[in-house]
């Protein structure tokens, strides 16, 4: 510790580490200005339920590498700390073993002096949370889901508890050269080091929510790019690095609040960020200050978020065309005929038929009466879920080619009137639900997080 005199330096390369590889110029930008820290997020629900459940990555190999490789050079070269937060796009014990090994493989490929890497897990199983209920532990819904929390769990094949800056800070005092966590609050992974090294709660917290995606956080938009943070004592600037992108109150302001309920507000293990009463000002032409941000602690218990992924069966896909303008005003029909079809083949059997509509006035449409519409082409995405795949691939094969074969009226003695269907269908990975979107009340925000470290280098 003990930069708090002359301020704290964080740059953030890559707004979803791996997801897309991070531009280079503005990083080495960003390398050329001495950062304190090299920190990046690497996970996100956005990506959908169907990575944690089925363990897997969204993001290349080979991206991933290389942001790392970008990160683990620039740092090792200076020896400051390198942090990774939900590695692997979701956190589980998989993806944290993932980046662990390529830290290793980079480490012995560029041969490194030794250095200390720190790692935690997040997941957990189901029966370990419905042991915790039957002891009195409570578990809450969020974003008004119904509460069923055991049927819920029931359903569920992978659970990953989103960490707080705990594990990072404890990594750091344990004298941590790389981090590698598992699931983790984004804004985390940037408010842990400025905590640690004895900046305010309240810009800790701001500083990384607006450092966690990036140059989203800049204008004109362009991902991928780097953007640098510097805190004080007294306040939080935001600089962008590439040549053509500038942090203006505008863009910083808006990156902050977006995605909000309440825009003001932000919750993290252990308080709340309150925003209200932020004050933004232009610092220089790239650089964006901010000041007064508040934080209010969390007295007693406090709140971890869990996250749960269901197998909700087999899919498939299928592609659709149409260009005659009756069946277009009638597609509600077409589709009303369409899942008449499926249901005559499967009645009484578990499956799922789903259809977006692309093109209605160039967006994607509901399953309505359309009254009228500019476009003279339809694009038809037929999603098939049942518990086999060869049910799966029947059941969205009826559900494409009966698009060709519906039964309007006012129609005679024509051959169809769609334009092309894609004949056979795609197998795709299975489908996910959303099984778990609660908290989870401890004593202890680290009960959940076990830090370990090893050395690796030469």
């Amino acid at each position: 510790m003990g930069k708090e005199k002359k301020g704290l330096k964080i740059i953030s390369p890559n707004g979803h580490l791996g997801f897309a590889p991070t531009k280079e110029e503005s990083f080495q930008i960003g390398v050329a200005a001495g950062p304190d820290y090299y920190c990046c997020d690497s996970g996100s629900d956005d990506i959908g339920p169907a990575p944690l459940g089925s363990d897997t990555s969204v993001s290349h190999y080979k991206w991933q590498k290389h942001d790392l490789e970008l990160m683990l050079l620039a740092a090792r070269k200076k020896e400051v700390p390198m942090i990774i937060g939900s590695a692997g796009d979701t956190g589980t014990k998989s993806r944290v073993d993932l980046y662990v090994q390529i830290i290793k493989d980079l480490a012995e490929e560029h041969k490194l002096a030794r250095f200390k890497l720190a790692y935690f897990y997040s997941d957990l199983t189901p029966d370990y949370l419905i042991d915790l209920l039957q002891q009195g532990a409570t578990i809450e819904p969020l974003d008004q889901r119904e509460n069923k929390v055991l049927a819920d769990l029931q359903k569920t094949d992978r659970i990953v508890a989103v960490a707080g800056i705990h594990p990072y800070i404890k990594a750091l005092k344990m004298g941590a050269d790389v981090i590698i966590g598992g699931r983790s609050s984004d804004c985390a992974v940037f408010a842990a080091p400025a905590i640690f090294e004895g900046y305010p709660e309240n810009l800790s917290y701001y500083l990384g929510k607006v450092l966690e995606c990036a140059s989203f956080c800049a204008e004109p938009y362009g991902a991928k790019e780097s953007v640098m943070g510097y805190i004080t004592q007294d306040d939080v600037k935001i600089k962008a690095l590439h040549p053509k992108q500038r942090c203006t109150i505008a863009s910083v302001a808006g990156h902050a609040m977006y995605e909000r309920a309440n825009p003001y507000y932000e919750y993290f293990v252990g308080g709340m960020l309150d925003m209200s009463q932020c004050k933004y000002e232009q610092y220089n032409d790239k650089t964006c200050r901010v000041t007064d941000p508040i934080f209010i602690p969390k007295s007693g218990q406090v709140k971890v978020k869990l996250e749960g992924s269901g197998k909700i069966g087999e899919k498939f896909i299928g592609i659709a065309g149409v260009r005659d303008p009756y069946t277009i005003k009638n597609i509600h029909k077409v589709i009303e005929w369409v899942q008449e079809q499926v249901e005559e083949r499967f009645a009484g059997q578990d499956y799922q038929l789903n259809f977006r509509l692309f093109g209605l006035n160039g967006v994607m449409g509901e399953l309505e009466p359309i009254k009228e519409t500019k476009s003279h082409e339809l694009g038809i995405i037929v999603e098939g879920i049942a518990p086999t795949r060869e049910m799966a691939e029947e059941v969205t094969m009826i559900g494409t080619r009966q698009i060709f074969y519906a039964r309007l009226p006012e129609v005679k003695g024509t051959a169809g009137s769609a334009a092309f269907i894609l004949d056979e269908v795609l197998a795709t990975t299975p489908a996910y639900e959303w099984t778990l979107n609660h908290v989870i009340s401890v004593d202890d925000p680290m009960k959940f997080f076990e830090v370990k470290q090893i050395e690796i280098g030469n």
